[in-house]
C-alpha cells in the first residue's frame, strides 16, 4: 500500500479537525448596552431584531461551510472589565477578541 500524498493527509486532516468560530451573540438587553457603550455604535444594526435576523443568517452560513460557529453571549459587565485589563475601548475588534478569549478559555477547560 502505498504512503498517502502530503495533500491526501492535509484533506484527511482537515475533515477530522472542523473550524471553530465564535459568535457574538446578545440579548435584546446586552445588545442595548453594549450598542450604548461602543465607540462604533454604526456598527450595529437599527435594532436587535435586524441584528438577530443578520447573526443567524451568518451562523446558517458559517455552518453551510462547514464551519462550527457557536453562539457566545457577551456579558456586558465582563466585557467592559476585559476592556478596562486590556487598554481596549467598545469597538468590533475588541468584541471579536473577547468572545475569542471567551470561547478559547471554555475549550481549554473542556480538555
Amino acid at each position: 500500500m502505498r504512503k498517502p500524498t502530503l495533500y491526501q493527509s492535509l484533506k484527511a486532516k482537515r475533515r477530522s479537525q472542523q473550524l471553530v468560530i465564535g459568535v457574538t451573540w446578545y440579548t435584546p438587553e446586552t445588545w442595548a448596552e453594549v450598542k450604548a457603550t461602543a465607540t462604533d455604535p454604526e456598527c450595529f444594526e437599527d435594532s436587535f431584531d435586524k441584528w438577530k435576523t443578520m447573526a443567524v443568517a451568518a451562523r446558517r452560513n458559517f455552518q453551510r461551510s462547514g464551519v462550527m460557529a457557536l453562539e457566545c453571549q457577551i456579558d456586558p459587565t465582563a466585557f467592559a472589565a476585559w476592556c478596562a485589563a486590556n487598554n481596549q475601548e467598545n469597538n468590533a475588534t475588541s468584541r471579536g477578541e473577547f468572545v475569542s478569549e471567551v470561547l478559547s478559555a471554555a475549550h481549554n477547560k473542556a480538555e
